[in-house]
């Protein structure tokens, strides 16, 4: 590391005392009860807003605690970004505007379990650096957990971070493009790139990456292998993966995966876990069936990040696991109690849509702001929809087999590979599942792949009759297209394919 990286990560810390400060003020209680018109909404809010905030100063005490101040300070010098986790109330306030009741407690409930669980990430890094795994993001962790390994899923905070801060990624990115990445290139990955150039990732004691779900991101990991200089093991789900064979061939790659951890780490393997975290996730999978179940239901009891960013995070990062479970279970209960009282998520629903592609992450607040505009609600994401079957427990083979299903048949590693019908059949069978108006594709700049089937789709929702909104922005950038550009995409569509009226007309 040179003199000025070392030099701009303490600036980074030292500027990064007065955003801690002006982020717990700025979005303090004050401003929320002055708008909010409940008490009982009102008690809601603040006590998610006193539980993110007891998270984040759980994880300063017990490093200060256990490690110094000295520690702490190494820390948020090496990892700069954990700054921008402070931010996490004001993403709550900016995700509960005009939204009461069941549905304002269960964004609370995500976020403030979001906050608890990255806590748990960032002790792993903390601490338990010698059994620390790099890994994509879509390789599920079950079995890396069962190892007694950690996961550092390298791509999570590429989505996460923007959440919290519209602008998070924008040095990164152009720390990778500085160091000679194609500027075409899908954001998403030269997000982790930059981060890795500017030494701000754990190395960890081993890399596994994948060959999912582009070439881009299979790319980057040749890259990262190179930067990190430990052994790596690469996972190679095939191309036409619908058939028995596949499965067959993806489940001794799950085995060589164990055998190369082994040689490589402290880790073991531990069939009895994996069995509890396989059975975790097949009780949050029989939720979420229950939750879609009630969410067909118009309105809706339930619907945006309670959906979506519930099953973004804890499926993919945390499958299994005790907080998650929970999280799903409370997501039941305040959709049934919705749906029993029927009272709707959305207080003037009007219209019902699916987001296709990953959200908007540096402009999660559109969601928010469509439902208060035009009574939109988003049902659903291609993220979330998966439909792969339940994991047979009953053997280390069997639990592989579930999971290698799992892993095969997850979202845009299905939609991206092969023919055309694996990305156009589960956005109609959405539409007709869940009784939608329209559909919307989130049509990130960056992703070639899909950019390339808008044409098809555009024919097939004309022969269908279903109104198509393809929404051009970039996943991680904000200059490629601003905000007010993607609203006025949104107002467009709304008023003259949909001849909506806005609510506060």
């Amino acid at each position: 590391m040179t003199v000025k990286d070392k030099i701009d990560k303490a600036r980074s810390v030292i500027m990064g005392i007065p955003t801690l400060m002006k982020s717990f003020f700025r979005n303090s209680l004050a401003g929320y009860i002055i708008e909010v018109k409940s008490i009982n909404d009102a008690l809601i809010y603040t006590k998610y807003w006193a539980l993110i905030w007891a998270a984040i100063f759980s994880l300063i005490l017990k490093a200060l605690f256990k490690k110094g101040p000295l520690f702490l300070i190494q820390q948020l010098i090496h990892y700069p970004w954990i700054f921008i986790l402070l931010r996490a109330t004001g993403l709550l306030r900016r995700l509960t505007r005009g939204r009461k009741g069941a549905y304002l407690e269960s964004t609370g409930l995500i976020i403030h379990s979001i906050a608890v669980t990255v806590v748990e990430l960032l002790e792993d890094i903390f601490y338990r650096s010698d059994r620390l795994i790099v890994s994509a993001d879509l390789i599920t962790p079950e079995v890396v957990r069962a190892m007694g390994l950690r996961t550092w899923q390298l791509e999570d905070f590429g989505i996460l971070l923007p959440f919290l801060y519209p602008e998070a990624a924008l040095k990164y990115i152009d720390e990778a493009e500085n160091a000679g990445i194609n500027p075409d290139a899908c954001s998403f990955v030269k997000k982790a790139m930059g981060m890795i150039l500017k030494g701000h990732m754990p190395k960890g004691v081993a890399i596994v990456g994948s060959n999912m779900p582009c070439d881009a991101g299979m790319a980057s990991y040749t890259f990262t292998e190179q930067e990190f200089g430990v052994p790596t093991y690469r996972m190679d789900a095939p191309s036409n993966f619908y058939n028995e064979r596949a499965e067959k061939l993806f489940v001794e790659d799950f085995k060589g995966m164990i055998a190369f951890l082994e040689k490589h780490t402290p880790g073991r393997m531990d069939w009895d876990r994996l069995k509890e975290i396989c059975e975790g996730r097949n009780r949050m999978m029989e939720l979420e069936l229950d939750l879609w179940d009630m969410i067909r239901a118009k309105p809706s009891p339930l619907a945006g990040e309670a959906v979506w960013l519930s099953h973004m995070w804890f499926f993919y990062v945390f499958p299994g696991h005790k907080i998650s479970i929970r999280v799903f279970e409370r997501l039941v209960e305040l959709a049934r109690k919705n749906l029993s009282a029927k009272i709707p998520a959305v207080e003037n629903e009007k219209y019902r849509a699916v987001i296709w592609n990953p959200p908007f992450v540096h402009f999660v607040d559109i969601m928010n702001l469509m439902e208060r505009t035009y009574g939109l609600t988003i049902i659903m994401d291609s993220m979330t929809y998966n439909r792969h079957t339940f994991i047979d427990t009953s053997t280390p083979e069997t639990m592989l087999k579930g999971l290698a299903h799992v892993m095969l048949q997850g979202p845009m590693v299905r939609h991206t590979r092969g023919p055309a019908e694996n990305y156009l059949e589960d956005i109609f069978r959405i539409y007709k599942q869940f009784d939608l108006d329209m559909v919307w594709v989130a049509n990130h700049v960056g992703c070639k792949s899909g950019g390339a089937m808008n044409g098809i789709l555009r024919e097939k929702c004309r022969e269908k009759n279903i109104p198509l909104l393809i929404l051009d922005y970039d996943l991680l950038d904000p200059r490629i297209v601003s905000h007010e550009g993607m609203i006025r995409q949104v107002d467009h569509f709304m008023e003259n394919v949909m001849k909506a009226r806005r609510l506060d007309q």
